[in-house]
């Protein structure tokens, strides 16, 4: 009976352990998530480093930027989020930020925005930036 009694707590914590990271991995998403300014605030707290490119549709240098953006957020699956802001139809929040030129790109590290890319730069530039981060995370 004891026995029974404890393989029922240990099989009880280990789904609850399954359950809790699953959800962790939930936050984490594949690809940039679409940021509003309604939905900004909550997703900056809701990830530890979160990645945003702010950028608009008719900005070349954006649209080369972007594709980097989305290769890195599957790269970086479950360890960095990304977002993606269109500063056209979202203003509020790029200008909280002083966004003046696109394509931005800016590095929240828990809730905090610790460093910004300004203007088009190759994967491994951008990379190199928020990666000290990851790296700093994981010594923690």
């Amino acid at each position: 009976m004891f026995e029974e009694n404890e393989l029922t707590k240990i099989r009880a914590k280990k789904i609850q352990q399954m359950l809790n990271g699953s959800k962790a991995q939930a936050q984490i998403a594949k690809e940039p998530i679409i940021l509003t300014d309604g939905n900004f605030s909550a997703t900056v707290s809701a990830h530890k480093l979160l990645v945003v490119d702010f950028w608009a549709p008719w900005c070349g240098p954006c649209r080369m930027v972007g594709p980097i953006v989305e290769q890195l957020a599957v790269e970086y699956s479950g360890k960095v989020a990304f977002g993606k802001m269109n500063v056209d139809e979202n203003q509020m929040v790029p200008s909280t930020f002083g966004i003046m030129s696109i394509p931005t790109i800016v590095i929240f590290n828990k809730g905090e925005a610790v460093e910004r890319i300004i203007g088009a730069y190759p994967k491994a530039h951008i990379e190199s930036v928020f990666k000290r981060y990851v790296e700093n995370d994981n010594q923690t």
